[in-house]
């Protein structure tokens, strides 16, 4: 099994990469999906995050209404701290699971997650990316949370981004800079990569370096 890392800040894109790479046969272990999945009605997290919160985050259909969490959240340190100690613990080790699954496979598994970056610590080789990939080098890297040696970053301007977000999604302006304000600068991302695409403009303009970015990753088997 190879494991690639894919991570990219909120309106960069990375999911439509993850969906083009997994077009191509990789095996995507999505976190995003995943804490869809242990937010269901029923489950652990749902109910711990019911009482922290209230009944006021559960929909009239009786799911998790996540406008409603993120209004809480955002605007609210302690609040967005019992957040993430209810959910990523959970999602860490749904993520492990799987990935213990796949272990004995020859599969090429792209973890996708969000805050990557975020739970890396320094490397210790000091290497820098240079226009594209740099060299597999695994001895150096980080300390990181998942395990992950090589890292794939989706680049984006931050304000294309929100101009995304804002059209596409119907976000609200100030919601979305207030994520990414907890997010990773584009500049410490773009630092930590190992291959970089850049995502400011069309599907056509995306196809070619998702390409690129598949070659690589086949190329780390070497």
């Amino acid at each position: 099994m190879l494991v690639v890392g894919l991570t990219g800040g909120i309106g960069s894109g990375k999911s439509t990469v993850s969906t083009m790479l997994a077009a191509k046969g990789a095996v995507v272990v999505d976190a995003d999906a995943i804490t869809r999945e242990l937010q269901q009605p029923g489950t652990p997290v749902f109910a711990a995050m019911v009482e922290r919160f209230g009944a006021g985050i559960v929909g009239t259909d009786g799911a998790l209404d996540r406008p409603a969490v993120a209004d809480i959240v955002f605007n609210d340190a302690d609040a967005l701290a019992d957040l993430n100690a209810m959910v990523h613990p959970a999602v860490g080790a749904e993520i492990m699971r799987r990935m213990a699954e796949l272990g004995e496979s020859d599969a090429i598994v792209v973890l996708d997650v969000p805050l990557m970056v975020e739970s890396m610590g320094k490397r210790s080789d000091g290497r820098r990316r240079q226009n594209g990939a740099v060299g597999g080098g695994r001895a150096g890297e980080s300390t990181n949370a998942y395990p992950v040696g090589d890292l794939l970053v989706v680049d984006v301007d931050p304000e294309v981004a929100v101009k995304r977000l804002v059209t596409q999604r119907g976000m609200r302006e100030p919601d979305v800079r207030a994520r990414m304000a907890r997010q990773a600068s584009r500049e410490e991302r773009v630092a930590r990569a190992d291959f970089v695409i850049h995502n400011d403009g069309s599907l056509d303009d995306l196809a070619p370096q998702v390409d690129a970015a598949w070659e690589w990753i086949a190329s780390l088997r070497n």
